[in-house]
């Protein structure tokens, strides 16, 4: 009530007190260098003793940077990427209603903020609120989340939630040089917790909540813009404020040297959204992006494939009951329901569905294409008939040119990143002396054989192969007709081909050997595989993947025949 003076930032006279014994703003949260005098007579009769609290937070080091913690720099990640989310068009909700409620909720569970510490680890203080209170007791208090909040700068790093003073303490006692004030505990932690954070798991934050605002964004989209470099993934430490002294262990931490993979990516998620007690996520209905019929139509386009399958992948998908609600949408912690890989399904039905109408045995196929050539050099209604081996050589041809100039551009990638790294304070000189020869080095060489302009990012886009129906040359085959390799019969058209064969008889435990079935090349026709490999690279997944889910897929169909099959072989054995 003494204090009076108006807010530097918001100019509203609302004050709070920190643990730390400073003002700070009710309406924004700014923290002041002021702290309050405190008048305590409780062991000395008439007398006035003045005290003033430093605050647990050290604003300064000897090195001129600032105290921080791990999940602070883990916080700015998240803040860069889902700025770079929204900047590609997602719903500015997301960042502030979603993602921000995911990561306290995270901060709580995890017990690294808006919790009491735990009994039995005052000494260890790993990661645990020393003084601070459970978040709905005091919702004013300036909390770690501050640094989502769209109305915050960068470079203000104070917090309510900070760690005790024995955090400090130990960390110094382990006599291993460390930028942040816990990076050495956080590794020790990080071995005995499966859920401590890492930089894929950021990704999976990021996915979760666009999963919960139902972004029409896949998982395979959200990881190629990172390897585009539209999402900050690889070095972006270097956005971190100069004052978060990035150094020794903190590298291990946030220095990533590999692209993030799709599968653990995707398990990380599904792993946070139990560990958070989620509710069921909103329903995927089919108006929502990530319904199969709505990924399929997307797929066909990409992969350049006649617009009348797309009838084919309904039929499929409705017959097997992949589109349903309940088996599309989340449910965190339902062991009885299978994870769904939204785009990897959508590619493995239209494989399922070339599967029925072409075989993809190396000969059916190409007998098919056949036809359909000697039936359009007489075809007089203005309807190409879809030729399957004019198809694979111009996807091939395509796909050879996009494959080998996304390898150039991994082989030229520069993984070290522009800011000098270093894991010891003595090692520091020696670091910034060699980097700056290298910077000299490289400027006189590109002075004497011209400098060569790095490669600029691509727009983003969510399709990497494009097929226009204007070209004369008959390379889009999206209005080409299925009329030479279908029948009518009952009134449906069905495939003239009558066969089929499985990929696999029986399925494996997909909890004890991970995959439902397993993929060898040789052991599959190649027209299958030249399939699986196209919408691996449209999918940036492994083809195993999309072999798992084309098993899983041919069970559903043809569960009655193989049940039968299965039960006359056990008849026979007996």
């Amino acid at each position: 009530r003494d204090f009076n003076e108006r807010c530097a930032q918001c100019s509203e006279v609302n004050w709070g007190l920190t643990d730390g014994g400073r003002f700070y703003c009710r309406s924004c949260h700014n923290v002041t260098e002021r702290t309050r005098e405190v008048v305590n007579t409780d062991f000395i009769t008439n007398s006035r003793v003045q005290t003033i609290s430093k605050g647990l937070r050290k604003q300064e080091n000897n090195d001129g940077g600032s105290e921080w913690y791990i999940c602070e720099g883990f916080q700015l990640v998240l803040k860069k990427q889902v700025e770079a989310l929204e900047a590609l068009g997602v719903c500015p909700q997301m960042k502030d209603d979603i993602l921000c409620n995911f990561w306290r909720c995270y901060l709580q569970k995890s017990k690294q903020a808006y919790c009491k510490r735990p009994s039995g680890e005052a000494v260890k203080a790993l990661s645990v609120c020393e003084s601070s209170t459970d978040v709905d007791s005091d919702p004013e208090r300036p909390s770690v989340l501050h640094l989502l909040s769209l109305s915050e700068s960068e470079g203000d790093l104070q917090t309510d939630c900070s760690f005790a003073s024995s955090v400090s303490k130990v960390s110094e006692s382990t006599s291993v040089y460390s930028g942040s004030v816990d990076g050495s505990l956080y590794l020790m932690k990080n071995q005995k917790e499966k859920l401590s954070m890492t930089m894929p798991m950021t990704l999976s934050f990021c996915y979760m909540a666009l999963l919960w605002v139902r972004e029409p964004m896949t998982l395979s989209e959200l990881l190629r813009y990172v390897v585009e470099g539209h999402i900050p993934y690889l070095n972006v430490f270097q956005h971190f404020p100069e004052k978060m002294k990035l150094c020794g262990l903190d590298l291990k931490i946030f220095c990533v040297e590999s692209w993030p993979v799709y599968e653990e990516v995707f398990n990380k998620m599904h792993e946070l959204a139990a560990f958070l007690d989620l509710p069921r996520f909103p329903d995927i209905t089919e108006s929502c992006f990530l319904h199969p019929d709505m990924l399929c139509m997307k797929y066909l386009m990409e992969a350049n494939l006649p617009d009348e399958l797309h009838n084919w992948t309904c039929r499929v998908v409705k017959k097997i009951g992949i589109g349903e609600v309940d088996f599309l949408t989340l449910t965190p912690g339902n062991k009885s329901t299978r994870k769904v890989k939204y785009d990897v399904l959508a590619a493995a039905v239209i494989v399922v569905v070339l599967k029925l109408l072409f075989l993809l045995d190396d000969h059916y196929e190409w007998l098919l294409s056949e036809l359909a050539e000697e039936r359009n050099k007489n075809n007089t209604e203005g309807v190409p008939y879809f030729e399957f081996k004019k198809w694979y050589e111009v996807v091939k041809h395509s796909l050879d040119v996009k494959q080998k100039k996304l390898d150039e551009e991994r082989a030229k990638y520069p993984w070290r990143c522009e800011k000098p790294l270093f894991y010891s304070v003595k090692n520091k000189s020696k670091v910034l002396k060699r980097r700056q020869m290298v910077v000299n080095l490289q400027n006189q060489f590109g002075k004497l054989s011209g400098s060569v302009q790095r490669a600029e990012k691509p727009n983003p886009s969510s399709f990497q192969l494009r097929w226009s129906e204007e070209n004369t040359d008959g390379s889009c085959f999206h209005g080409h007709s299925l009329k030479g390799i279908l029948q009518e019969k009952r009134g449906l058209l069905t495939a003239m081909n009558p066969d089929y064969w499985l990929c696999t008889v029986k399925l494996c435990n997909e909890k004890l050997c991970g995959h439902l079935a397993h993929y060898r090349e040789v052991e599959f026709p190649q027209s299958y595989h030249f399939v699986l490999g196209l919408f691996s690279f449209l999918l940036w997944v492994q083809p195993s993947y999309i072999h798992d889910e084309v098993c899983m897929i041919e069970h559903k169909l043809f569960n009655k025949k193989l049940y039968k099959k299965l039960k006359y072989n056990t008849v026979l054995r007996k």
